[in-house]
């Protein structure tokens, strides 16, 4: 971190880690990464992780460019998540290799790799940070089929450290690929069209700051760190269109980023560990985000059966299956008189939505349903898997609003 001085983007990046992001530890993590900033420039001097000379303004065939080598980068960054999640969940199912071989095994395929790599081109970027390869491309030095080469090894020998279960971050080895990238695509076009060496220069750099930001879902981040690491101010209009283009890829091809991917894959559910901030926010979240997925249901409508389940739950409306298909909302008051009447009980309409319905959807239905009770489908038609009451829908909301406001009123304590 030091040696990059970012700043703000470390605010950003456990934002999008799904920290827990309060504005008191927002102001924390910038106060100390401002220290630390004044300490390396107070200390080292003005020095840019990668000196670029010659940067210059760029022309429009380089912004024509532009969305060409951000799209590419994107993609290169979502074949690294599908893949590289992939074979982490995968990971779990090897039972024949031991835990600890896992990563050992990922460490000697990088090494097979990296080995041949150096042994056919004589550059070693397929190992570590890959730093003198990524400057050496920015310097124009380095040619694009040996980017090329390094951008397939790279990618494998990363997926298969981290999806085999190796330790170590995703930003240097996303900087790489989309570098690598860049200077490939930027060293194509050459071929065809004359260009300059300030021009195949921005087209690197837009590919280092598409690809990250198509992985950590974080654009404002990764334009900013590419700019702090060069200290090039004229780069970054052509960084801000390659970030549009790398989000809009991104969002279409993974749900996720790469950072939520992996709580989803735990078992985290992400509504409560990154609750929304406004109430746009809040009602797009999924209908699964409040609803009872272990309801008390009526399976039979006998006298003994009613009797038992109102002697043993509380519960003022349960929804009735038969047969496996949600046929109606049996009421206690109903329920009581039938008993009474000794007669069968008359059922409630059912109100349905899908689990993957937002909750503004849901609070319309809510208002349709006479009972006061939405029952969540897998599908259209088909079985139930849940609830949702309206207690259900206003205690989320009183619980999300309270973490809010004990957050604020803590922050307020601490500055008066």
């Amino acid at each position: 971190m030091a040696k990059t001085k970012i700043t703000i983007p470390q605010c950003k990046a456990m934002k999008e880690a799904g920290k827990k992001f309060t504005l008191i530890t927002a102001y924390d993590v910038l106060l100390a990464s401002v220290i630390g900033a004044f300490v390396v420039h107070a200390l080292v001097g003005k020095q840019p992780a990668f000196a670029l000379s010659g940067v210059e303004t760029s022309g429009w065939f380089v912004y024509g460019l532009t969305p060409v080598v951000a799209a590419v980068a994107a993609f290169i960054g979502v074949v690294f998540q599908k893949w590289t999640m992939g074979l982490r969940a995968r990971r779990k199912d090897f039972r024949r290799v031991p835990a600890w071989v896992r990563p050992s095994l990922g460490g000697l395929i990088t090494w097979v790799l990296g080995s041949a790599v150096f042994v056919t081109t004589g550059h070693l970027g397929v190992f570590g940070l890959g730093y003198e390869d990524l400057s050496a491309g920015l310097g124009l030095q380095l040619g694009w089929k040996i980017a090329g080469i390094l951008l397939g090894a790279k990618l494998l020998a990363t997926v298969l450290c981290y999806g085999l279960g190796g330790c170590g971050g995703i930003f240097s080895p996303t900087l790489f690929l989309g570098g690598m990238c860049g200077i490939c695509l930027a060293g194509l076009s050459a071929l065809a069209v004359p260009m300059s060496g300030p021009d195949q220069l921005a087209l690197a750099v837009v590919g280092m700051s598409a690809c990250l930001g198509a992985v950590v879902r974080a654009p404002v981040t990764g334009i900013l760190i590419v700019f702090e690491m060069t200290h090039e101010f004229s780069l970054v209009p052509a960084l801000m269109l390659g970030a549009l283009v790398s989000q809009a890829i991104s969002r279409k091809l993974n749900r996720h980023s790469f950072y939520e991917e992996i709580l989803v894959q735990d078992g985290h559910r992400l509504e409560h560990v990154i609750p929304p901030r406004d109430l746009r926010g809040w009602q797009q979240l999924p209908v699964a985000a409040v609803a009872n997925f272990h309801p008390v249901m009526a399976t039979e409508l006998t006298f003994a059966a009613m009797q038992e389940l109102l002697r043993a739950h509380p519960y003022q409306r349960f929804p009735v299956v038969l047969n496996g298909t949600v046929t109606g909302i049996l009421t206690r008051k109903e329920a009581e008189a039938a008993l009474l009447a000794k007669r069968p009980p008359s059922l409630e309409p059912v109100v349905t939505c899908l689990r993957r319905d937002s909750i503004a959807i849901l609070q319309d239905r809510l208002i349709e349903s006479n009972s006061l009770i939405v029952v969540l489908l897998d599908r259209p038609g088909g079985h139930m898997l849940g609830v949702v009451t309206l207690h259900d829908l206003l205690r989320a909301q009183a619980a999300m609003s309270g973490a809010a406001g004990n957050a604020e009123g803590r922050m307020m304590n601490d500055e008066s």
